[in-house]
């Protein structure tokens, strides 16, 4: 498949994606049922594996949620409420385990406190001496909706807990959940138990929740100070003591081979359960390694949730569409004849990329089987050769863009010294429609400008009526031809307004990530604006060719340097960040100022003792530091292990940088 079908094709998924958190999350009228959402997010992950250019704010691996509802009050999470990975078979597992090895750099022994996978809605219930105080709804993961009385109404919550050893200050976790029997009766008003549940518990009236039968289960905690306890399957056996109900199919079991056993035996017994559930999580035991694993940008490194089985159907290729993405991405579509997988109907398969095609021997006409695994976009497994058509032809790959009609191709990547098995549009900037569009997109998504009101059908609208052709365009819009559409009142255009005037202020980073740059995703934007402080210093780097200077930030590599070059020599990419820079007022990046290490320089060489590289810099830089990747006059101590460089050591030498063991730099965090 080219680059550019990747592109957009993922580019669909991402939009797929929003449309249903928002249906779900904000409108509380899901169209999918979970699994079916599973399968998007499953191959939205596998397709950012597979292709390392892909990266958007609105992916389940960068975002969680869906932004909080106007109609209710906001509230920050004093810690953030972050989705899980998810695994779906043993390679996932022992590459789950692998990576906390890694992290730790060092095999330590492990315990995993296991718990089934409600299908329901995320609540958090903070308690002040003893007092329900506030309930709040997952949002985002960062904010949330202040939905307490609704809370209140269920009675599995207490609204007053007298033990001793409850905590003064501490944010329950768990599910709202309505038991099967319970939704069959209710099943004429909602799609599924969890829409039940989401709909019910985001009613402006408590009174209407009252009536809807709804369950909650606890199963971790939010803000939560304690030294004694250790243990998460510790902390649960806390919560039933203190009057929470709590999974009766919670254990702990030691290794993977534990965990693929039960979870296979759970899969064929959950049918017989009261409740729905997708799968089952699994949590590093102790608390003390979850705190030093820590978080990625959207989950923790310490939990996974093991899903349960795809869904799988047969159907006949009735075409094969090539999508553009915005990064030129040229990306097959299967449009197949609709069929029925795990209960949603579907129309479209992804076949993404031209190696895929010619791997498979995909063809138009043909029968194959479409999985949803886990609830990802669904995708072609197999061919069935034996009804094949004796009169069928090859698919052709096309080698120029269906869009602009420009030159495809595939680039060769250094490290691997193969061909990339992405075809691209060898446009850059605005000149490709298609590409255009999806920057366009990308540049108001919730995790770049964040801007409600322009979805991706009114982007593509607005686009057809010459409204926009740049992100800038946005800016300038006229509101009253806007109000004059059809669909269109004076509340929606006031909405759409008060949501454009509301981006244009904007952090740095989001900034950053939000132009668009391959190979520029959110945290590598956070790390450009720490660096560069503010855009003014950004574009003086880009004037100046100064971009090779970016090197010096632990993190950025030569992928990302080139891929800024050649963004910025395309005259239309230069424009629009330069005419936005005055149109929006954007801020230096927030960073913690509170830190030991405030205003200091690290860099590492050598094996460092029962700790990794990544672990080691998430201290520094949770602390105020930042880590360099090379020695240099802006280096203030150069940190060494076992074995470390000669080269890197007599440069700091040299240069009067202050030379520390991993013991002497722990002793400056205490």
């Amino acid at each position: 498949m080219k680059v550019s079908q990747v592109r957009k094709y993922y580019s669909d998924k991402i939009s797929e994606l929003k449309k249903h958190n928002q249906l779900y999350f904000e409108k509380s009228s899901p169209e999918i049922s979970d699994s079916k959402y599973d399968k998007i997010k499953k191959e939205v992950t596998e397709l950012e594996k597979k292709y390392s250019f892909l990266k958007n704010l609105s992916s389940p691996t960068m975002s969680v949620g869906y932004s909080p509802s106007k109609n209710f009050t906001k509230f920050t999470h004093r810690v953030k409420m972050l989705s899980l990975s998810n695994a779906f078979d043993l390679n996932d597992l022992e590459n789950f385990e692998k990576k906390i090895f890694n992290y730790l750099n060092n095999k330590v022994d492990i315990e995993y406190s296991v718990e089934p996978k409600i299908d329901g809605i995320s609540a958090s219930l903070t308690y002040k001496n003893g007092l329900l105080v506030m309930g709040t709804s997952r949002g985002d993961g960062s904010t949330g909706e202040v939905i307490t009385e609704n809370l209140k109404t269920i009675n599995d919550i207490p609204h007053k807990i007298a033990n001793k050893d409850f905590p003064k200050d501490i944010d329950i976790r768990g599910e709202v959940f309505i038991e099967k029997d319970d939704f069959n009766k209710l099943k004429n008003n909602f799609a599924n138990p969890r829409n039940a549940a989401s709909g019910s518990l985001r009613q402006k009236n408590p009174l209407e929740t009252k009536k809807i039968p709804l369950n909650f289960i606890a199963y971790t905690y939010g803000y939560f100070k304690s030294d004694k306890i250790k243990k998460q399957s510790d902390f649960l056996s806390s919560l039933k003591k203190w009057g929470f109900k709590t999974n009766d199919h919670n254990k702990v079991l030691k290794t993977i081979k534990d965990l693929e056993n039960f979870h296979k035996k759970f899969e064929n017994d959950r049918y017989d359960l009261k409740y729905d559930v997708d799968g089952l999580v699994y949590k590093i035991n102790s608390l003390d390694l979850q705190n030093r694993l820590g978080f990625t940008a959207n989950s923790p490194r310490w939990a996974i949730a093991h899903k349960f089985s795809a869904d799988s159907a047969f159907s006949t290729i009735k075409d094969i569409n090539i999508q553009v993405g915005r990064t030129g991405a040229l990306t097959p579509v299967a449009r197949i004849k609709p069929v029925n997988i795990g209960g949603v109907v579907v129309s479209n398969a992804t076949l993404h990329n031209e190696d895929e095609i010619f791997r498979k021997d995909i063809r138009i006409g043909d029968t194959v089987k479409i999985e949803r695994a886990g609830d990802v976009i669904p995708h072609v497994i197999l061919v069935d050769l034996k009804k094949r058509n004796k009169n069928s032809q090859k698919y052709i790959f096309p080698n120029t863009c269906p869009s602009c009609g420009s030159e495809t191709i595939k680039e060769f990547n250094k490290t691997t010294k193969k061909y990339d098995a992405v075809r691209r549009c060898i446009n850059e900037g605005f000149e490709c429609e298609k590409i255009a569009i999806e920057k366009i997109k990308h540049f108001i998504s919730k995790d770049a400008m964040n801007i409600d009101g322009l979805g991706k059908k009114v982007i593509e609208n607005f686009w057809n009526l010459g409204f926009i052709r740049f992100p800038q365009d946005i800016y300038n819009l006229d509101y009253k031809k806007i109000s004059d559409l059809e669909g269109w009142g004076n509340l929606s255009v006031s909405n759409l307004k008060y949501s454009i005037d509301q981006s244009k202020k904007v952090s740095l980073d989001k900034f950053l990530y939000a132009i668009g740059i391959r190979h520029i995703g959110i945290e590598n934007a956070k790390l450009l604006a720490e660096y560069v402080k503010s855009i003014k210093t950004f574009i003086s780097f880009v004037n100046k060719k100064k971009l090779n200077e970016f090197l010096n930030i632990d993190g950025i590599g030569d992928t990302q340097i080139n891929s800024l070059k050649k963004f910025f020599t395309n005259k239309s990419n230069y424009n629009v960040i330069t005419e936005l820079s005055s149109i929006l007022n954007i801020s230096d990046l927030k960073l913690n100022k509170d830190g030991k290490l405030l205003n200091n320089t690290f860099m590492i060489t050598g094996k460092l003792s029962n700790m990794s590289r990544a672990e080691a810099k998430s201290l520094i830089e949770e602390n105020s530091g930042s880590v360099v990747s090379s020695v240099n006059k802006k280096l203030k101590y150069l940190i060494i292990g076992e074995k470390p460089t000669n080269r890197k050591v007599q440069q700091a030498k040299e240069l009067g940088i202050k030379i520390l063991s991993q013991k002497e730099w722990l002793n400056l965090l205490n």
